[in-house]
Protein backbone atom coordinates (compact mmCIF):
# COMPACT_ATOMS: atom_id res chain seq x y z
CA UNK A 1 0.00 0.00 0.00
CA UNK A 2 2.17 3.00 -1.12
CA UNK A 3 -0.75 5.43 -0.66
CA UNK A 4 -0.25 4.91 2.52
CA UNK A 5 3.02 6.98 4.77
CA UNK A 6 4.54 5.79 7.22
CA UNK A 7 2.71 8.07 9.58
CA UNK A 8 -0.49 6.76 8.18
CA UNK A 9 0.10 3.06 9.24
CA UNK A 10 1.56 4.07 12.31
CA UNK A 11 -1.73 5.90 13.18
CA UNK A 12 -3.78 2.96 12.12
CA UNK A 13 -1.94 0.56 14.23
CA UNK A 14 -2.68 2.48 17.46
CA UNK A 15 -6.04 3.08 16.65
CA UNK A 16 -6.40 -1.09 16.16
CA UNK A 17 -3.90 -2.14 18.97
CA UNK A 18 -5.66 0.45 21.53
CA UNK A 19 -9.65 -0.45 21.04
CA UNK A 20 -7.92 -4.58 21.06
CA UNK A 21 -6.29 -4.01 24.59
CA UNK A 22 -9.23 -1.79 25.98
CA UNK A 23 -11.61 -4.93 24.88
CA UNK A 24 -9.34 -7.00 26.72
CA UNK A 25 -9.09 -4.99 29.93
CA UNK A 26 -12.75 -4.65 30.05
CA UNK A 27 -13.68 -8.13 29.61
CA UNK A 28 -10.45 -10.47 30.29
CA UNK A 29 -8.30 -9.27 33.17
CA UNK A 30 -9.04 -9.28 36.59
CA UNK A 31 -9.67 -5.28 36.51
CA UNK A 32 -13.10 -5.97 34.96
CA UNK A 33 -14.33 -6.64 38.07
CA UNK A 34 -13.62 -3.27 39.06
CA UNK A 35 -16.27 -2.21 35.28
CA UNK A 36 -19.59 -0.84 34.83
CA UNK A 37 -20.28 -3.31 32.99
CA UNK A 38 -19.82 -6.05 35.50
CA UNK A 39 -21.22 -4.57 38.03
CA UNK A 40 -24.92 -4.34 35.65
CA UNK A 41 -23.94 -8.15 34.63
CA UNK A 42 -24.22 -9.19 38.13
CA UNK A 43 -27.72 -6.57 38.86
CA UNK A 44 -28.76 -9.12 35.42
CA UNK A 45 -27.94 -12.10 36.92
CA UNK A 46 -30.28 -10.83 40.16
CA UNK A 47 -32.78 -9.72 38.22
CA UNK A 48 -33.52 -13.18 36.44
CA UNK A 49 -32.72 -14.87 40.33
CA UNK A 50 -35.48 -12.66 41.70
CA UNK A 51 -37.66 -13.30 38.61
CA UNK A 52 -37.48 -17.08 39.14
CA UNK A 53 -39.21 -16.22 42.73
CA UNK A 54 -42.15 -14.49 41.10
CA UNK A 55 -45.46 -15.73 40.16
CA UNK A 56 -45.57 -13.36 37.85
CA UNK A 57 -43.16 -12.15 34.93
CA UNK A 58 -45.16 -9.80 32.70
CA UNK A 59 -43.11 -6.90 33.92
CA UNK A 60 -39.79 -8.91 33.57
CA UNK A 61 -41.02 -10.09 29.95
CA UNK A 62 -41.61 -6.38 29.11
CA UNK A 63 -37.86 -4.93 30.28
CA UNK A 64 -36.49 -7.29 28.42
CA UNK A 65 -38.43 -6.68 24.85
CA UNK A 66 -37.68 -2.77 25.40
CA UNK A 67 -33.95 -4.20 25.63
CA UNK A 68 -34.38 -5.86 22.50
CA UNK A 69 -35.68 -2.70 20.65
CA UNK A 70 -33.17 -0.21 21.60
CA UNK A 71 -30.95 -2.80 20.50
CA UNK A 72 -32.78 -3.15 17.26
CA UNK A 73 -32.67 0.58 16.86
CA UNK A 74 -28.82 0.48 16.78
CA UNK A 75 -28.68 -2.20 14.20
CA UNK A 76 -30.57 -0.13 12.06
CA UNK A 77 -28.22 2.74 12.74
CA UNK A 78 -25.50 0.37 11.72
CA UNK A 79 -26.65 -0.25 8.15
CA UNK A 80 -27.52 3.57 7.41
CA UNK A 81 -24.30 4.65 8.71
CA UNK A 82 -23.21 1.64 6.37
CA UNK A 83 -24.96 2.85 3.40
CA UNK A 84 -23.72 6.58 3.94
CA UNK A 85 -19.89 5.10 3.80
CA UNK A 86 -21.15 3.55 -0.03
CA UNK A 87 -22.34 6.98 -0.38
CA UNK A 88 -19.38 8.50 0.48
CA UNK A 89 -17.04 6.11 -2.14
CA UNK A 90 -19.74 6.59 -5.00
CA UNK A 91 -19.15 10.41 -4.39
CA UNK A 92 -15.10 10.61 -4.19
CA UNK A 93 -14.32 13.15 -6.17
CA UNK A 94 -16.82 15.29 -5.65
CA UNK A 95 -15.85 15.34 -1.31
CA UNK A 96 -12.26 15.49 -2.47
CA UNK A 97 -12.87 18.64 -4.49
CA UNK A 98 -14.35 20.33 -1.31
CA UNK A 99 -12.37 18.91 0.93
CA UNK A 100 -9.69 20.45 -0.97
CA UNK A 101 -11.81 24.10 -1.48
CA UNK A 102 -11.58 24.02 2.90
CA UNK A 103 -7.77 23.45 2.73
CA UNK A 104 -8.13 19.72 4.17
CA UNK A 105 -4.91 18.43 2.01
CA UNK A 106 -4.19 15.07 3.25
CA UNK A 107 -6.74 13.26 1.92
CA UNK A 108 -5.78 14.13 -1.74
CA UNK A 109 -5.19 11.13 -2.40
CA UNK A 110 -8.17 9.10 -4.04
CA UNK A 111 -7.03 5.28 -3.08
CA UNK A 112 -6.44 6.91 0.51
CA UNK A 113 -9.29 8.52 0.55
CA UNK A 114 -11.15 5.00 -0.40
CA UNK A 115 -9.32 3.04 2.38
CA UNK A 116 -10.24 5.16 5.00
CA UNK A 117 -14.04 5.30 3.69
CA UNK A 118 -13.63 1.29 3.89
CA UNK A 119 -12.46 0.77 6.78
CA UNK A 120 -14.86 3.25 8.65
CA UNK A 121 -17.36 0.60 6.46
CA UNK A 122 -15.69 -2.58 8.18
CA UNK A 123 -16.28 -0.63 11.96
CA UNK A 124 -20.14 -0.25 11.19
CA UNK A 125 -20.45 -3.54 9.54
CA UNK A 126 -18.60 -5.13 12.49
CA UNK A 127 -21.14 -2.88 15.12
CA UNK A 128 -24.25 -4.62 12.51
CA UNK A 129 -23.16 -8.11 13.33
CA UNK A 130 -22.83 -7.21 16.73
CA UNK A 131 -25.71 -5.68 17.61
CA UNK A 132 -27.68 -8.71 15.19
CA UNK A 133 -25.92 -11.57 17.41
CA UNK A 134 -26.95 -9.19 20.55
CA UNK A 135 -30.64 -8.84 19.49
CA UNK A 136 -31.05 -12.43 19.06
CA UNK A 137 -29.70 -13.30 22.39
CA UNK A 138 -31.93 -10.57 23.99
CA UNK A 139 -34.97 -12.92 21.57
CA UNK A 140 -33.58 -16.24 23.54
CA UNK A 141 -33.31 -14.48 26.80
CA UNK A 142 -37.07 -13.95 26.69
CA UNK A 143 -37.94 -17.23 25.66
CA UNK A 144 -35.98 -18.78 28.43
CA UNK A 145 -37.87 -16.16 30.45
CA UNK A 146 -41.47 -17.32 29.28
CA UNK A 147 -39.93 -20.94 30.03
CA UNK A 148 -38.76 -20.07 33.66
CA UNK A 149 -40.22 -23.27 35.73
CA UNK A 150 -43.50 -21.77 37.73
CA UNK A 151 -44.97 -22.73 41.24
CA UNK A 152 -46.08 -21.73 44.93
CA UNK A 153 -43.19 -22.37 46.13
CA UNK A 154 -40.84 -22.56 43.02
CA UNK A 155 -39.43 -25.94 42.13
CA UNK A 156 -35.86 -26.57 43.97
CA UNK A 157 -34.67 -26.30 39.87
CA UNK A 158 -35.86 -22.86 39.26
CA UNK A 159 -32.48 -20.91 40.09
CA UNK A 160 -30.38 -22.83 38.04
CA UNK A 161 -32.90 -22.23 35.16
CA UNK A 162 -32.50 -19.00 36.47
CA UNK A 163 -29.06 -19.00 36.24
CA UNK A 164 -28.83 -19.81 32.92
CA UNK A 165 -31.27 -17.40 31.81
CA UNK A 166 -29.32 -14.88 33.22
CA UNK A 167 -26.17 -16.18 30.94
CA UNK A 168 -27.76 -15.55 28.46
CA UNK A 169 -28.94 -11.93 29.44
CA UNK A 170 -25.23 -11.50 30.49
CA UNK A 171 -24.17 -12.56 26.77
CA UNK A 172 -26.78 -10.34 24.85
CA UNK A 173 -25.41 -7.52 26.94
CA UNK A 174 -21.87 -8.21 26.11
CA UNK A 175 -22.07 -8.28 22.65
CA UNK A 176 -24.89 -5.17 22.91
CA UNK A 177 -21.53 -2.98 24.99
CA UNK A 178 -19.11 -4.48 21.74
CA UNK A 179 -21.13 -2.65 19.21
CA UNK A 180 -21.67 0.50 20.70
CA UNK A 181 -17.74 0.54 21.92
CA UNK A 182 -17.14 -0.01 18.22
CA UNK A 183 -19.69 3.31 17.37
CA UNK A 184 -17.59 4.97 19.78
CA UNK A 185 -14.21 4.36 18.20
CA UNK A 186 -15.85 5.10 15.02
CA UNK A 187 -15.55 8.46 16.41
CA UNK A 188 -11.82 8.80 16.87
CA UNK A 189 -11.66 7.05 13.53
CA UNK A 190 -13.00 10.20 11.70
CA UNK A 191 -10.20 11.90 12.94
CA UNK A 192 -8.07 10.14 10.09
CA UNK A 193 -9.76 12.33 7.47
CA UNK A 194 -7.95 15.23 8.94
CA UNK A 195 -4.42 13.53 9.27
CA UNK A 196 -2.32 11.31 11.36
CA UNK A 197 -1.98 13.25 14.15
CA UNK A 198 -5.92 13.91 14.44
CA UNK A 199 -6.25 10.49 14.24
CA UNK A 200 -3.72 9.61 16.99
CA UNK A 201 -5.43 12.24 19.67
CA UNK A 202 -9.24 11.47 18.38
CA UNK A 203 -8.45 7.59 19.18
CA UNK A 204 -6.92 8.48 22.55
CA UNK A 205 -9.47 11.14 23.48
CA UNK A 206 -12.26 8.40 22.81
CA UNK A 207 -10.59 5.65 25.04
CA UNK A 208 -9.85 8.47 28.32
CA UNK A 209 -13.82 9.11 28.09
CA UNK A 210 -14.86 4.83 27.63
CA UNK A 211 -12.45 4.11 30.18
CA UNK A 212 -13.58 7.20 32.53
CA UNK A 213 -17.23 5.65 32.24
CA UNK A 214 -16.26 2.13 33.03
CA UNK A 215 -13.85 2.63 35.84
CA UNK A 216 -14.65 6.62 37.15
CA UNK A 217 -18.17 7.56 36.50
CA UNK A 218 -20.62 8.46 38.60
CA UNK A 219 -23.04 5.76 36.99
CA UNK A 220 -20.15 3.26 38.17
CA UNK A 221 -20.54 4.16 41.49
CA UNK A 222 -24.37 3.93 41.85
CA UNK A 223 -24.07 0.78 40.25
CA UNK A 224 -21.33 -0.13 43.12
CA UNK A 225 -23.84 1.53 45.71
CA UNK A 226 -26.26 -0.83 44.97
CA UNK A 227 -24.33 -4.15 45.08
CA UNK A 228 -23.07 -3.37 48.29
CA UNK A 229 -26.79 -3.27 49.76
CA UNK A 230 -28.19 -6.22 51.48
CA UNK A 231 -30.59 -8.58 48.96
CA UNK A 232 -34.40 -8.10 49.90
CA UNK A 233 -35.45 -11.85 50.02
CA UNK A 234 -38.13 -12.62 48.65
CA UNK A 235 -41.33 -15.21 50.31
CA UNK A 236 -42.91 -17.99 47.96
CA UNK A 237 -45.21 -15.91 46.99
CA UNK A 238 -43.41 -13.21 45.31
CA UNK A 239 -43.86 -10.18 47.96
CA UNK A 240 -40.92 -8.51 48.86
CA UNK A 241 -40.27 -8.83 52.85
CA UNK A 242 -38.98 -5.64 53.90
CA UNK A 243 -38.13 -6.24 57.59
CA UNK A 244 -34.58 -6.79 56.96
CA UNK A 245 -33.33 -3.99 58.92
CA UNK A 246 -31.46 -0.66 58.31
CA UNK A 247 -30.15 0.12 54.88
CA UNK A 248 -26.98 1.72 53.79
CA UNK A 249 -27.81 5.01 51.93
CA UNK A 250 -27.01 5.32 47.76
CA UNK A 251 -23.99 7.87 48.07
CA UNK A 252 -20.77 7.48 46.84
Amino acid sequence: MTFMTTPDIVSLGVFLSTWLVFNILVEFTPLRRRSLSHLMDMQRRNWMATMSQRPVKIMDVGIAAGLQQGTAFFASTSLLAIGGCFALLTSTDSVLRILADIGVDDTADRALWETKVIGLTLIYAYAFFKFGWSYRLFNYATILMGAMPDGDPPPPHARGFAERAAGVMVLAGRHFNRGQRAFFFSIGYLGWFAGPSVFVATTLFVTIVLARRQFASRARGLAESLHQLPSVPIDAKGALNTDTGSEKPLTR
